[in-house]
């Protein structure tokens, strides 16, 4: 059975997300937090906590033992674009485009 957790809207780049989301893919559900704290990101921040909801939702919604989840997939997409200006010399302005990030977690227990 597929539980799955979504964290939208957060205001970080999805590339710096994604980085960390392809090292988690495939891995336990416990290894995956393991691997998680060891980073020192704050995008590794976030995608633990979408985890520990993932996580709690198997265990509340579904019934499923915390220990024998896998991460099926984990996805950064992105999420629409703050744009923002910035003035720049001789009167003239710079764009700014401040990028969020949909985080996306699906664990299975291997049925």
């Amino acid at each position: 059975m597929e539980v799955r957790a979504t964290t939208k809207y957060a205001r970080m780049s999805p590339y710096k997300v994604g980085e960390v989301t392809r090292l988690i893919q495939g891995l336990s559900a416990s290894n995956a937090l393991e691997v998680l704290r060891a980073i020192p990101r704050k995008s590794a921040r976030m995608i633990e906590k979408t985890l520990k909801s993932a996580i709690a939702n198997a265990t509340n919604n579904a019934s499923l033992a915390a220990d024998a989840l896998t991460v099926k997939e984990a996805v950064a997409n992105e999420g629409p674009r703050l744009k923002r200006w910035q003035p720049k010399a001789r009167g003239s302005a710079g764009p700014i485009i401040k990028r969020t990030t949909h985080i996306q977690i699906v664990l299975t227990d291997g049925q």
